[in-house]
C-alpha cells in the first residue's frame, strides 16, 4: 500500500484567484455551457469562462447606453419644448 507525505502540504486553494476575480458557484443551463464550450473549440482554444464573462460585460455595458429609440424620444421632446 502506498503512503503519502503531507507534512509539507499547505492549506487553501490549489490555484489562487487573481486580483479582481472572485470564485463562485453558478448553475447555468446545459445548452448555454455547450454554446460557450463549442465557441472556444471553434476558436482553437481558450477559456469558456472568459467568454461568458465577456458576454456578461458586453450586456451590462450595452444596457447602460441609451438605445436609438430613447435618444430619438429625448431629442423630439427637447425640440417640442422649444417649438413656438
Amino acid at each position: 500500500m502506498k503512503t503519502y507525505d503531507f507534512s509539507k502540504g499547505k492549506r487553501g486553494p490549489v490555484l489562487r484567484v487573481p486580483p479582481g476575480k472572485e470564485r463562485i458557484t453558478i448553475r447555468l443551463d446545459t445548452d448555454i455551457l455547450e454554446y460557450f464550450r463549442d465557441a472556444v473549440e471553434r476558436a482553437g482554444g481558450g477559456n469558456y469562462q472568459t467568454l461568458i464573462n465577456n458576454a456578461l460585460r458586453a450586456y451590462i455595458e450595452g444596457a447602460q447606453k441609451p438605445t436609438i429609440e430613447e435618444t430619438l424620444r429625448r431629442v423630439i421632446r427637447e425640440e417640442l419644448r422649444t417649438a413656438p
